[in-house]
């Protein structure tokens, strides 16, 4: 059913028939639609009467509203005879109620947000036909004939833009679909139509770039280049000139990375023949739906050396990449979802910074990604459905290959293929193709013993195979006498009566004693894969690290960024080693004792946060960095080989009751994590670490990992709804006691300095000042050089909050020599950018660009796009402040870069900086927007003159259109800085308030 009440066009009601009522009287109409974009709220005469006669009303005007309520009410009355629309006179005026879903412009706003969570969800079809659904209800201009109402005009453009925006989000939809040759036609016609709208360029030119027409597009790129800078004098926004680039330097579509992260194919793949062929029609199909092909088996039995060869198979039918992962569904330690994710993520080219924080999220920017293109996902050791589900993609272009001990229910869609063993003639072949000689075919009978003692199991056959073709002289019958004895058999993995262990003692007794003690000793470790020094640091020799090689015992995985041969076991191998009777605790110490030692040096050089390095007593194993090709490898990029191994260390070491290497080793991955980006991970580990330390009653454990976590969740998180600044405050005044009680200066510094910023953003200033300056003292007892850095800045920012500013600079240049003291270019950016705020505070604003251009130089080099971002926002300030055409830009970019890296501070900033930029430009409806925005944004960060300066500026841009709003937001404004102490702010908000 329609909507009885209409403003999205010519003012109509119509009656539960569908027929217009008439409204021919102008001012009846007027009446009917100012009260409806005011619905449930009431309204005075005072104010109904201004918008139907202006500013000169007749002496009859109130007589004759009391007429128009009277006919407007039998209007109602037809409209709705049950009562749904009623129309009751109030003490402050009148009020209009509606029935939800009877008036145009709400279900238009709900269809919209329908259609945009499609959207988020990959479900582009759906938002295609819902936002189909919205803008089929509009007739023309909303409150078309309403136009020259001066009440109407501002109400009008909002609900055009809202219209444009959503036009553009079913577009973009149809882009998701692979709809490009369609969208051309109708996008040429749209960016005719609206020629500002630079998302509608973007999107034009992205169609046709992607159908090949390279010349349309740059010309299409001229065109809005043109129009944009003869009708507002600017260029195209970064996003349109970067894919104009992009067109011209590239005659085919966008490149995109490509990932291709399937392990190598089995040279010697055997058998299977129906199973491949099945999978791979399936996978190639062509359906409406994702294709998933699932393959279960016990283990062993070949599920992943299957998944595979069918991906190399098919893997030129999905030219978008190949993603692969290991779930480890059958060991204690599973992969998480949202860890997978984030790879994912960062495969298909997202920045560590940009990945967001939960599954629900990250699975939404996945499915988008990968969204019309054809990709092929492998999901290797899946545990259950709960664990496959957020890793499926939604789009019917891509295909999935999922393997698993046992078939996860409720798993929809899937086709699943259950393997069997190896029947005799496929297991004794595949048993000849390892052998690699006659003797297979020379000693049928054992080889037919051989195979049947193996129970048909794959991988029980490809290491007897392994170990025959080590020993050429070796006959058959001697390993079918091994085969037969059972007391080398595992008793949870069989087949019949077969334990697959028989298979793989072969080859374990087939070592020399070094070789199998580093077998046992190595599979004590959690470590996905590891390189060879781990083997030296359990007193392994290289020689015995390749004769597990050799065996089929360890494989090697592939070479990661540095150049380092990485090793794996298998899950089944690696249970096979730890049953193997023998004391490893003293392999585990010294194991453990490596990756701390090298990541605690490695840490030390890696330009970060300039936190305290807070050691506890674990045991450090000396390792040679030069002997293992380390010692001029980049530290961050050793941290990014390393990280998965260091993680599941940590991980392995809380469970093994050793807190003090699992907190130590923790903080050292705190650096490399800030710098990268990768706030998630930071936040997850410190958690996990800082409960086992709780457990244990670790207590400097407990204050490193909180003093990591206050800082990740603080300022790198996204709006938790909670005061960021309040929770900041209450957490650093646990860990100052945490760190007192240690007796821990260092750390003392470090947790003050967190409790002055927190202090600072609610204006209680002079608090601020003392603790930053306890900070102070107490780093300069502990010759704590990057906390000194840190206190004079906290010290400079409360300074500068209060306005003694000159003090607040003294500061600054304090800070700036103990960061280039400490060696850390990274502090020296963050430095310089709070020297150009200050500067900018007293008028001098060439000192202050210079510093913040120097500022963005250090970070940009760096990638740190933090203090980046900072720094744009306060150029962007100076440059609305001179009048500068640069100040949009700028501001526009940081915003872009704050949303993309989940920065709520710098993004709160932003949006009321752009808000303030708006309303200079007399574009009401988006200063509106944005404003309001920052408002909410602030309310969860808990800084507070922020937060008043924002509803300041949203009130001046509500006086426009909606007084009464407009008194609310500087109310609240002026209250604030009363709260803060800013009292001449507060006497400027009485005056503002005075004249709305």
């Amino acid at each position: 059913m329609q909507p009885a009440f209409r403003v999205l066009g010519d003012v109509e009601v119509r009656d539960p028939t569908g027929r217009a009522l008439p409204l021919k009287r102008r001012k009846l109409r007027a009446l009917l639609a100012f009260l409806i974009v005011r619905a449930g709220r009431p309204v005075s005469s005072d104010r109904i009467i201004d918008a139907l006669w202006g500013e000169r009303p007749p002496p009859s005007a109130r007589a004759n509203l009391h007429s128009y309520i009277r006919g407007l009410r039998e209007v109602l009355a037809r409209a709705a005879p049950g009562g749904g629309a009623e129309l009751s006179t109030t003490t402050a005026g009148y009020r209009l109620d509606l029935p939800a879903g009877q008036c145009d412009a709400d279900l238009f706003a709900t269809l919209v947000v329908d259609g945009r969570a499609a959207s988020a969800e990959g479900r582009y079809a759906d938002a295609v036909d819902v936002l189909g659904r919205a803008l089929g209800l509009w007739r023309g201009r909303a409150l078309a004939d309403l136009a020259d109402s001066g009440w109407a005009v501002p109400y009008a453009a909002w609900l055009e833009e809202a219209r444009l925006t959503a036009l553009e989000d079913r577009e973009e939809a149809r882009f998701h679909l692979g709809q490009h040759t369609e969208l051309a036609d109708r996008l040429a016609r749209l960016t005719a139509d609206h020629p500002l709208r630079e998302r509608l360029w973007h999107l034009y030119l992205l169609v046709l770039h992607r159908l090949g027409r390279r010349a349309e597009a740059l010309a299409a790129y001229e065109r809005a280049r043109d129009t944009l800078t003869a009708e507002v004098g600017a260029e195209p926004g970064p996003r349109l000139r970067q894919l104009a680039e992009q067109v011209r330097a590239d005659g085919g579509a966008p490149t995109r990375p490509v990932p291709a992260l399937l392990p190598p194919d089995v040279a010697d793949f055997t058998g299977r023949t129906a199973e491949t062929a099945d999978i791979v029609a399936h996978l190639t199909g062509r359906g409406s739906g994702l294709r998933i092909a699932g393959i279960t088996g016990m283990a062993g039995v070949g599920k992943t050396t299957l998944a595979v060869h069918v991906a190399h198979r098919i893997a030129g039918e999905f030219p978008d990449g190949q993603l692969y992962v290991n779930l480890r569904g059958a060991e204690a330690g599973r992969s998480d979802p949202a860890e997978v994710l984030g790879r994912f993520l960062r495969a298909l080219g997202v920045d560590s910074r940009a990945v967001p924080d939960t599954v629900v999220e990250r699975g939404e920017l996945y499915r988008t990604l990968l969204a019309g293109r054809r990709v092929l996902v492998l999901l290797d050791n899946a545990a259950d459905a709960a664990q496959v589900r957020p890793l499926l993609p939604g789009a019917a272009t891509c295909a999935v290959v999922v393997t698993g001990r046992s078939r996860p229910a409720a798993l929809e869609g899937a086709r699943w293929t259950d393997l069997p063993v190896f029947a005799p003639d496929e297991a004794t072949l595949l048993l000849d193709r390892v052998v690699s000689d006659r003797r297979v075919s020379e000693q049928p009978d054992d080889a037919a013993a051989i195979v049947r003692l193996c129970g048909g199991l794959p991988l029980a056959i490809r290491i007897a195979g392994a170990r025959l073709g080590a020993r050429g002289g070796l006959p058959l019958r001697h390993l079918v006498g091994l085969l037969r004895s059972e007391r080398h058999r595992l008793d949870q993995l069989s087949v019949g009566d077969l334990e697959v262990s028989a298979s793989l003692a072969l080859s374990y007794e087939g070592l020399d004693a070094g070789a199998r003690r580093l077998f046992r000793r190595l599979g004590r470790f959690d470590v996905p894969d590891f390189p060879a020094w781990l083997a030296d640091a359990v007193d392994g020799a290289p020689a015995e690290l390749d004769a597990l090689v050799d065996a089929q015992l360890l494989t090697v995985a592939g070479t990661d960024a540095l150049g380092q041969a990485r090793y794996r076991f298998h899950d089944l191998v690696r249970l096979y080693a730890r049953s193997r009777e023998e004391d490893t605790a003293r392999a585990l110490r010294d194991g453990f004792g490596a990756y701390l030692a090298i990541a605690e040096r490695m840490a030390a050089v890696v330009p970060g946060i300039c936190f305290a390095r807070v050691p506890g007593a674990a045991h450090r194993r000396p390792m040679d960095l030069q002997r293992h090709g380390l010692a001029a490898t980049d530290p961050a990029a050793w941290f990014d080989a390393e990280r998965p191994s260091l993680e599941a260390v940590v991980v392995q070491a809380c469970a093994e009751g050793l807190d003090e290497l699992a907190f130590d080793l923790a903080a050292c991955l705190e650096p490399a994590a800030d710098l990268r980006g990768l706030y998630a991970d930071w936040e997850r580990l410190n958690r996990h670490v800082m409960a086992a330390c709780q457990r244990a009653g670790n207590l400097r454990g407990e204050a490193v990992m909180l003093r990591g976590l206050i800082d990740v969740t603080t300022w790198a998180g996204s709006d938790s709804g909670t005061d960021a600044m309040r929770r900041q405050l209450a957490d650093a005044t646990r860990l100052l006691d945490m760190f007192t009680r240690l007796d821990e200066r260092a750390g003392m510094s470090d947790a003050a300095v967190m409790k002055a910023w927190a202090l600072t953003a609610q204006a209680r200033w002079e608090p601020a000042i003392e603790y930053a300056s306890r900070a102070l003292g107490w780093a300069e007892e502990a010759g704590h050089t990057g906390g000194r850095a840190r206190a004079h800045v906290a010290l400079a920012v409360a300074l500068g909050e209060s306005l003694r500013v000159e003090e607040a600079l003294a500061h600054l240049d304090r800070a700036l020599s103990a960061a280039r003291q400490h060696g850390n270019p990274r502090y020296e950016a963050t430095v310089l950018q709070f020297q150009g705020i200050a500067y900018g505070r007293i008028g001098m604003d060439e000192e202050s660009e210079a510093s913040l251009n120097k500022s963005l130089t250090l970070s940009r080099r760096y990638g740190d796009r933090y203090p980046e971002v900072l720094s744009m926002l306060t150029l962007g300030r100076l440059y609305l402040r001179r009048g500068d055409v640069r100040a949009r830009p700028t501001v526009t970019a940081a915003l872009a870069v704050a949303r993309e890296y989940r920065m709520a501070h710098h993004t709160a900033d932003a949006l009321g900086l752009l808000g303030e930029i708006d309303l200079v430009a007399g574009d009401i409806p988006a200063a509106v927007r944005h404003l309001r925005e920052s408002v909410a944004r602030w309310r969860t960060r808990g800084w507070l003159s922020y937060q008043a300066a924002a509803l300041t500026t949203l009130g001046s841009a509500l006086s426009e259109v909606d007084p009464v709003a407009a008194r609310e937001a500087f109310e609240e404004a002026r209250q604030l800085f009363e709260r803060i102490g800013d009292t001449g702010r507060a006497a400027e908000l009485n005056d503002l308030l005075a004249s709305v």
